[in-house]
């Protein structure tokens, strides 16, 4: 394993939380939202074998594959002449015969050790989940369709598998996601066993046009793999059944913070986006988000309500068609991602207080926060990209008494 020849020394704890805070982002597991004790406070309960992702709740085994991809349009100008925006990508899907094949992790071995030793939680690397996902299994095709797609942007000095209990949620509904690395404020982890790490650079390609820039290409993949055609650099084999299962006329964009923007961004420059998601995204950007939004668009805001947010608020007259902003009230930043379902498991082993653990996700109820981020976007997804309309976006729900619909 080597990692890329990005300079450590500004990867300290304190540089990390620090960059983290001033661009308005949460790393998950890590200590951007938690104080002090929080990592050093003694286990008082057994530590478990492995930390645990909760079950998709959808009829269908999770597939999933990664993609090694270059963009030979954006020369990349810090990794030298010659060079091209290079990414990591991975692909979920509904699967089948998916028992004989190997559960994927939560992070590649290389990128989840530097992770979780920068944000200050090295004890964990041990402990870190599985996911459902069933590396290289078949895609299941009912019926002879294609599956709806959906592109993924993570948060701001995070990782493509931030979000996986709302991904594979989705595939297991009978989706395509596609979660995509963004290089240069990501940690992930290339075939060849370079480990990259966010580079705390103003002259590095990390602003939310770069992130927008990321979804369009991944577009373009899609529409490769729906062609029949491998888009993957390294000629990798892929799974059975994914070349042509892909319908690039059914196609959302899901994103978390600074990947919330982004997906407005990616947006409202290209059309292939049928339905975007935006997941507590600050929608701040230089220069200002605009222009006018005619389809589908849904935020799940927390820290950057618009009532708290001139960014957000702004933003919002701009979508001139369907529309919607919730807030679970007691989330966070972080609230509506993996982080509710691994917390209250991590304070178990560190010996937190439900205060402690409170202070560091939130009041919001962490069951019911897996259970919100799980049936809220599947429900945007089927609306807008199936056409099958869910009466969880008309109103409160009992089934959801945390949820409240933002005028």
């Amino acid at each position: 394993m080597s990692t890329t020849p990005i300079s450590r020394k500004r990867m300290t704890r304190r540089s990390v939380l620090g960059a983290a805070l001033a661009t308005g982002a949460a790393l998950p597991l890590a200590a951007a939202t938690a104080p002090a004790w929080a990592t050093t406070a003694p286990a008082t309960a057994p530590a478990p074998a492995r930390l645990t992702l909760p079950e998709p709740t959808g009829p269908h085994p999770v597939g999933t594959a990664t993609l090694h991809l270059v963009d030979r349009s954006r020369p990349d100008a810090i990794a030298g002449p010659g060079h091209f925006r290079e990414l990591m990508a991975t692909i979920w899907y509904p699967a089948r015969d998916a028992g004989r094949y190997p559960q994927a992790p939560w992070m590649p071995a290389g990128a989840l050790q530097a992770f979780l030793t920068d944000v200050g939680f090295p004890d964990l690397v041990p402990l870190a989940p599985l996911t459902t996902g069933r590396t290289g299994a078949p895609v299941l095709r009912t019926g002879g369709r294609r599956l709806p797609v959906v592109v993924f942007a993570h948060g701001a000095h995070s990782h493509q598998g931030d979000h996986t209990v709302m991904v594979q949620e989705l595939a297991s509904h009978g989706y395509a996601v596609l979660t995509v690395a963004h290089q240069y404020d990501s940690y992930t982890e290339f075939p060849d066993g370079r480990v990259a790490v966010p580079l705390f650079d103003p002259q590095a390609p990390t602003l939310p046009a770069d992130f927008a820039a990321d979804l369009r290409f991944l577009l373009d993949c899609v529409e490769q793999l729906a062609a029949g055609h491998n888009p993957d650099v390294d000629g990798k084999q892929l799974p059975a059944g994914l070349l042509g299962s892909l319908d690039p006329r059914r196609t959302g964009a899901l994103g978390w913070s600074k990947g919330g923007t982004a997906t407005a961004c990616a947006m409202l420059a290209d059309d292939r986006i049928r339905a975007g998601l935006s997941l507590d995204g600050p929608m701040q950007m230089n220069p200002p988000l605009t222009g006018d939004l005619d389809r589908p668009f849904m935020m799940m805001s927390a820290q950057f309500a618009r009532a708290a947010n001139p960014a957000a608020a702004a933003f919002w007259p701009h979508l001139r068609g369907w529309r919607l902003d919730i807030q679970a009230q007691g989330a966070v930043h972080i609230s509506y991602g993996d982080n509710e379902a691994l917390f209250p498991q991590a304070a178990k082993v560190r010996g937190w207080s439900a205060e402690q653990l409170r202070q560091a996700i939130g009041s919001l109820d962490p069951d019911q926060a897996v259970r919100i981020q799980q049936a809220f976007p599947l429900a945007f997804f089927d609306e807008h990209l199936r056409h099958r309309r869910s009466p969880l976006l008309d109103g409160p729900s009992p089934a959801f008494p945390a949820v409240t619909f933002l005028p």
